[in-house]
């Protein structure tokens, strides 16, 4: 039997590479024999750009950049196997994981490190780039990523304005003669599994500043801050960011880009399953096995086990999702070949003991799923 091991991380306890090493050992102990293929995968979030750099060989530098709240931190960017193709994951420069929960703040964060990151690989000679933008602490419109390539926005007194979702109100002017001239001779693909246009209940601010520790005034605050920063980047670029599809990824990075650089947004996980060669992979395969920290119903808009199953189910392969928590939705992922959704979790435990269990109970709930799927086969 042939089984393709393709899950996410789950989030905060494993990392992709690490969740299919799991997987790998909860198979083994059901059948020794059993071919495995492994091939962690990202959506276009946090991971991807690890996902990347593995499947196809590559390498990562180190860069020192300004973090979310304006500190020092270490980030990295990816070099693809062809040595050509750069990716940049703005999670690596601006996102959650360089601020404890305590210390979130929206209306502060910025993406400026990430505008660093993208500024020391051109200055390394790269022309074509990947940059995946989810996982982000941040709600100023990509506004930071943009000063740190050389764009000025000004206030009234003609001063740059500072960090954060909150400055973006003080805007009242964007200054484009210093951006740097080389991002248009670029070929930049955007992965993102956000399709949220920039402001509105379905926007930056509403959907995702919650998660970034933004209170029910911060959000009304915040939208009308990327509603002002929308308005001024319409005057420079023509570009109408308010209900653009995309936009509000990232908090709102998704729309800078598409507002300043020549750049193609598509899905996550397409442009993952493209690199890794996932659909290679499966051919001869009896199964696929993915997973994520949280399945419900946003897993169908895009992210990888939804992806995953798409490109099985196109070969005739059925796919089982294991998941560290199950939501509502899960049914509709059983039209696109998923045939059960299993949570990892074998009795009552709190988070942290799940999150800190994840590696042992991954690779039991891979056991049992796959002595399950296939005992008939056997039998028969």
């Amino acid at each position: 039997m042939k089984i393709v091991i393709a899950p996410d991380s789950f989030k905060g306890s494993l990392s992709a590479v690490e969740a299919s090493i799991s997987i790998k050992k909860g198979i083994k102990r059901a059948f020794p024999a059993a071919e495995t293929v492994l091939l962690p995968i990202g959506d276009g979030g946090e991971g991807t750009m690890e996902t990347l750099v593995v499947a196809t060989g590559g390498s990562k530098r180190s860069v020192s950049v300004t973090g979310p709240l304006g500190e020092s931190v270490e980030a990295e960017y990816g070099i693809l196997g062809n040595g050509e193709t750069c990716v940049i994951e703005m999670a690596s420069a601006s996102g959650l994981a360089h601020i404890t929960s305590d210390k979130l703040n929206p209306r502060l964060a910025t993406t400026y490190g990430t505008g660093e990151l993208i500024k020391q690989a051109l200055d390394d000679g790269f022309q074509s780039f990947i940059l995946a933008i989810g996982g982000s602490a941040t709600n100023d419109g990509g506004a930071g990523m943009l000063q740190a390539l050389g764009l000025k926005l000004l206030d009234e007194e003609g001063k740059e304005i500072s960090f954060g979702g909150a400055e973006l109100a003080r805007i009242n002017s964007i200054d484009i003669s210093g951006f740097d001239k080389r991002i248009k001779g670029m070929k930049f693909l955007i992965a993102s599994d956000v399709q949220n246009p920039l402001i509105g209940p379905d926007g930056a601010s509403s959907v995702f500043g919650p998660q970034k520790g933004a209170t029910i005034e911060d959000v009304k605050i915040l939208d009308q801050c990327l509603t002002h920063w929308a308005n001024e980047v319409e005057k420079v670029t023509g570009i109408h960011l308010h209900d653009l599809q995309g936009a509000g990824a990232a908090g709102g990075l998704g729309g800078a880009y598409q507002a300043f650089f020549p750049a193609e947004m598509r899905r996550g996980i397409d442009i993952v399953i493209e690199y890794t060669k996932l659909e290679q992979a499966l051919v001869g395969a009896d199964l696929v096995i993915t997973g994520e920290g949280q399945v419900d119903y946003q897993t169908a808009s895009g992210k990888t086990p939804m992806g995953v199953a798409q490109a099985a189910k196109g070969l005739g392969i059925p796919t089982i999702i294991l998941a560290g928590s199950i939501g509502q939705g899960v049914e509709t992922l059983y039209q696109f070949g998923v045939v059960s959704v299993n949570s990892i979790i074998n009795k009552p435990m709190k988070l942290n003991e799940a999150m800190e269990r994840a590696d042992e109970l991954v690779e039991h709930c891979s056991e049992q799923v796959a002595r399950t799927f296939f005992n008939h086969q056997l039998q028969n």
